[in-house]
């Protein structure tokens, strides 16, 4: 039974990508610098022996040419390793995911870029109108957790719910869960998603929260990503098309607009999502595709520019990995990889231009370095030949085209 199981780590960059300059984004590094300042830190360097078992900490030191802090004498992995670098523009969580799966976005998303008064008048007018609400407060370039608590009283007082963006193609909503209701949140969303199709904006992302304004405000797991469809069919569609399944854990299934996938299962926090993923494993059968998307290392703790609380999540989720090595079977394939960068150490709170990992795990696969992969795309090939699937559009498979350590191009 040959089945595959993508896991992304959310946001886990391994340093700046050659074009990061035109993106403001020279010298980020979100695992090296996490890495730097947990070796600084009392705690002390970052304990990752299974991500170090499949590649981590090489692949990085293959981006960056040197390793990062507290990685020193690095063993060689018993895995497929190295790192791609993205060809899509943007760096955002759609284009990020997309190119992975075989479609390279030749065009960016729109943007917002005004940092106040962000939306056109015109579109704030029709969405006050057609979703029947009192107005909009926000309107602005802002960090989730701060706007709430900077308006998160005025939006229970007035009922208008609080709208944003950042330097990613997105507009968000956030309103009280029970004040402002959780379904109404999602009903403006998606009429929001349909006001901004001639913006091509790639995200409308619903942020629930709930909370006092004596105690405090805090967003709940019942995030939800109404995103624009694919532009042309994924490795999910022609996973479906071969036959197999597709299931997608946690957010997934919103980043691609559902299109392709058989069932989501729902899952918050990452020890809910590997707990889903287990159980996805557990179900699927001969040519299933499962792929998780581990969002807390972003939302959490990239956004917030929370670098030793993104080194504990790296190191739990190392101490889980385990569960899933054991879990495959003799035919399975274990990729994880990433989508973008969000370095925790780097100015404002929004993604970075970086290169990602690329680990590639099978009890029967012949542990080699891949080096150095010009698209996220040779991931998504590299499952499609593992399923025994049609190539897809884009991307050469790391399977079977591989190169010396240390080489700089496949």
């Amino acid at each position: 039974m040959s089945r595959a199981l993508w896991v992304v780590m959310d946001s886990l960059g391994l340093g700046a990508a050659p074009d990061a300059a035109a993106y403001g984004d020279a010298g980020a590094d979100t695992f090296g610098h996490i890495a730097a300042a947990c070796a600084e830190a009392p705690r002390g360097p970052l304990r990752l022996p299974t991500l170090t078992r499949l590649g981590l900490p090489q692949a990085h030191a293959l981006a960056r040419g040197r390793p990062a802090a507290g990685f020193s004498d690095l063993p060689v992995p018993d895995s497929c390793w190295g790192y791609a670098v993205e060809r899509a523009c943007g760096k955002d969580t759609p284009s990020g995911h997309w190119e992975t799966a075989g479609v390279v976005l030749d065009r960016a998303f729109g943007l917002f870029p005004d940092l106040d008064h962000s939306f056109p008048p015109a579109l704030l007018h029709a969405l006050i109108d057609e979703a029947g609400l009192p107005g909009v407060l926000g309107d602005c370039h802002a960090s989730g957790t701060e706007i709430i608590a900077r308006l998160g009283a005025e939006h229970m007082a007035s009922g208008k719910p609080i709208v944003y963006t950042s330097a990613d193609s997105v507009l968000q909503i956030a309103a009280h869960e029970t004040a402002f209701g959780l379904q109404r949140l999602y009903e403006v969303c998606i009429i929001a998603r349909r006001l901004l199709a001639p913006y091509d904006i790639g995200r409308v992302i619903a942020r629930p929260f709930v909370g006092t304004p004596e105690a405090g405000f805090v967003r709940t797991g019942h995030r939800r990503d109404y995103a624009l469809p694919p532009p042309a069919p994924t490795l999910f569609d022609a996973v479906q098309a071969a036959g197999g399944e597709t299931i997608a854990v946690g957010k997934i299934g919103d980043i691609f607009a559902h299109r392709g996938v058989s069932r989501t299962l729902p899952a918050y926090g990452h020890d809910a999502l590997f707990d889903a993923t287990l159980d996805a494993l557990a179900q699927a059968g001969d040519g299933a595709l499962i792929a998780t998307n581990f969002v807390d290392f972003d939302s959490v703790y990239g956004h917030r520019r929370d670098a030793l609380g993104y080194g504990a999540a790296l190191e739990a989720f190392d101490a889980r990995l385990p569960e899933l090595l054991r879990a495959l079977g003799r035919e399975d394939l274990l990729v994880l990889s990433a989508d973008h960068g969000c370095d925790p150490t780097w100015p404002g709170s929004d993604h970075t231009r970086e290169t990602i990992p690329l680990l590639a795990w099978s009890p029967t696969l012949r542990a080699r370095c891949v080096g150095r992969r010009e698209s996220f795309a040779d991931i998504g090939q590299g499952f499609a030949t593992h399923l025994g699937l049609p190539p897809l559009a884009a991307g050469r498979c790391f399977l079977t085209d591989t190169v010396a350590h240390g080489s700089e191009r496949p």
